[in-house]
C-alpha cells in the first residue's frame, strides 16, 4: 500500500520525500513562510497578550481574557499558516498541512489544560494528572495526524457489550465519555467566568448574587448533558427511567440531601442569613464564611470552621445578631464591694468607654447596678461596637485592662467570693467524766 493513499498530509509529505527528495520544489518556500508565520506570530502574541491581561477593563475582563492569552501564540501561529495554504499558489511539498495539524493539536491541547486548571482551580488531582491528560490528549490528536483514527475507531466499534435487546460498543461508551466531559468542561468554565463576573459586582446582595450563581451553574450542566447525550446516539427519553428512579431515591434516601439543598435557596432567597453575619447556631457563635448547595461554613472565633447542614437552620432557631444592624452589644459583668460609691465608680466607667476608638457614641455606653449579690454589688457594663467582623475579643480585653488599671489608681477592689474559716477550742471536759 503507497503511503499517499492515507490521504493525511504526513504521509503525503513523507511520500513526496521519498520520491523527489530535499530538493523537490517548493519546499524551502514552505520553509521560508513557516518561519515568517512564526515570527509574526511571536511578534503579534507580544504585543496582544499585555493588552488581554490588563486590569484596565476590570478583573472580569482579565479573567475571561486569560484563556486567550494562554493559547494566543500558537492560535495565531495557526492561523497565519492555514491563511499561508489558502494564499500560497506555487509548488506544495506538503509541509505546511502538517505544521498546521501540529499547531491545531497544540493549540487544542493548551486549551484543555488551560479550561482544566480555571475550573478545578488548587485541586490536588489536576496537578498529579496533569501529565497523563496532555499525553492522552497529544495521543488522539497523534492518531489524527498520523491517519490511523479511522482504524482505531473500526476496531473499538467491534467490542460489543450486549445490553438487552441493544448492543453497545466500546466506540460509543467513550465517544460518550469524550463527549460529555467536553461539554461539561465548556459548561463549568463558562459557569466559572458567570461566577466571577456576577460576584465582583457591588450592585446586587451578596445573596442573590450566590442564589444566581448556583442557578446558572446547575442550568449550565443540564444544557450540557442534554446536548451531549443526543451528540453519541442516546435517546433523551431514556432520561425519563432516570428520573424516576432518582425521585424513588429521593423518597428512600435521599431526602436528606434533597431538603438541604432546597433549604439551601431558601436560605439565600429570604435573606434570613448572609455571608459574613455574626450568628449563634446550636450553642455556636461565628460568622457566616460560605453559603453552599448543602450546608452553612461557620467560622469560629478559635478558628475553627464548623459545618452545619442547611436544614438544621431551617428548623431550629438562628440567633443572627447583625441581620438588620451591624452594630453589636458587648456587656462586661463586675463585682465592687459594698463598701465602694457607685456614684464614682459608674462615672468612671463611663469615661472608660468613651476614651475607647471602637466604642460608639450612640448607642451611648450604659452602667447598671444589676443585683446586690452575696459577693457584692453586681454591676453590668455595656457598650456598643460597629465592625461585627473583627470581633469582640479585643474591646473585651482593652475595656478590662482599662477597668483594673483605674480601680486601682483609684484604690477600689473588684470583689470576689470570701469564705471565712474560724477554728474554735475543743470545750474542756468536766472532771471526773
Amino acid at each position: 500500500m503507497a503511503l499517499s493513499t492515507r490521504n493525511t498530509p504526513l504521509y503525503d509529505f513523507i511520500d513526496e520525500m521519498q520520491r523527489v527528495g530535499i530538493k523537490q520544489p517548493g519546499l524551502f518556500t514552505e520553509l521560508g513562510l513557516l518561519v515568517l508565520c512564526g515570527v509574526l506570530a511571536a511578534l503579534l502574541s507580544r504585543f496582544v497578550r499585555p493588552r488581554l491581561i490588563s486590569t484596565e477593563h476590570g478583573e472580569s475582563w482579565r479573567i475571561g481574557s486569560m484563556g486567550v492569552a494562554k493559547v494566543l501564540f500558537p492560535l495565531i501561529f495557526w492561523a497565519l499558516v492555514e491563511l499561508s495554504i489558502r494564499l500560497w499558489q506555487g509548488p506544495h511539498a506538503a509541509l505546511l498541512p502538517v505544521c498546521s495539524n501540529l499547531l491545531a493539536a497544540w493549540t487544542l491541547v493548551r486549551t484543555a489544560v488551560y479550561l482544566i486548571h480555571e475550573i478545578f482551580i488548587q485541586a490536588l488531582w489536576v496537578r498529579r494528572f496533569e501529565k497523563l491528560i496532555v499525553a492522552v490528549l497529544w495521543l488522539l490528536c497523534a492518531l489524527r495526524i498520523l491517519g490511523l483514527q479511522q482504524s482505531v475507531e473500526e476496531a473499538l466499534d467491534l467490542i460489543v457489550f450486549p445490553m438487552g435487546k441493544q448492543h453497545i460498543s466500546l466506540l460509543m461508551i467513550l465517544n460518550g465519555i469524550l463527549s460529555i466531559m467536553l461539554t461539561l468542561l465548556l459548561a463549568l468554565w463558562l459557569g466559572r467566568l458567570f461566577e466571577r463576573r456576577v460576584m465582583g459586582t457591588d450592585a446586587l446582595d451578596m445573596s442573590f448574587r450566590v442564589v444566581l450563581v448556583k442557578v446558572a451553574r446547575t442550568l449550565l450542566v443540564f444544557f450540557a448533558i442534554i446536548i451531549a447525550l443526543p451528540l453519541v446516539g442516546i435517546d433523551l427519553t431514556v432520561l425519563s427511567v432516570f428520573g424516576g428512579a432518582v425521585g424513588v431515591g429521593l423518597v428512600f434516601g435521599l431526602q436528606k440531601i434533597a431538603s438541604n439543598y432546597v433549604s439551601g435557596f431558601i436560605i439565600l432567597l429570604d435573606r434570613s442569613i448572609s455571608i459574613g453575619d455574626l450568628v449563634n447556631i446550636d450553642s455556636r457563635q461565628g460568622f457566616v464564611k460560605g453559603i453552599t448547595s448543602r450546608y452553612v461554613i461557620l467560622k469560629l472565633g478559635d478558628g475553627a470552621e464548623a459545618i452545619i447542614p442547611n436544614e438544621t437552620l431551617i428548623t431550629s432557631t438562628v440567633v443572627n445578631l447583625t441581620y438588620t444592624d451591624k452594630k453589636i452589644r458587648v456587656v462586661l459583668m463586675l463585682h465592687v464591694p459594698y463598701g465602694s460609691d457607685v456614684d464614682v465608680v459608674m462615672p468612671m466607667l463611663l469615661e472608660i468607654a468613651r476614651s475607647s476608638d471602637r466604642v460608639l457614641a450612640e448607642p451611648a455606653p450604659q452602667v447598671f447596678v444589676r443585683t446586690l449579690g452575696e459577693n457584692g454589688i453586681e454591676l453590668e457594663f455595656g457598650v456598643w461596637v460597629d465592625r461585627a467582623d473583627l470581633g469582640t475579643i479585643d474591646i473585651r480585653s482593652e475595656l478590662n485592662v482599662k477597668i483594673l488599671r483605674a480601680f486601682k489608681a483609684a484604690g477600689i477592689e473588684i470583689a470576689g467570693p470570701r469564705r471565712e474559716i474560724t477554728l474554735r477550742e475543743p470545750a474542756a471536759q468536766a472532771p471526773g467524766t
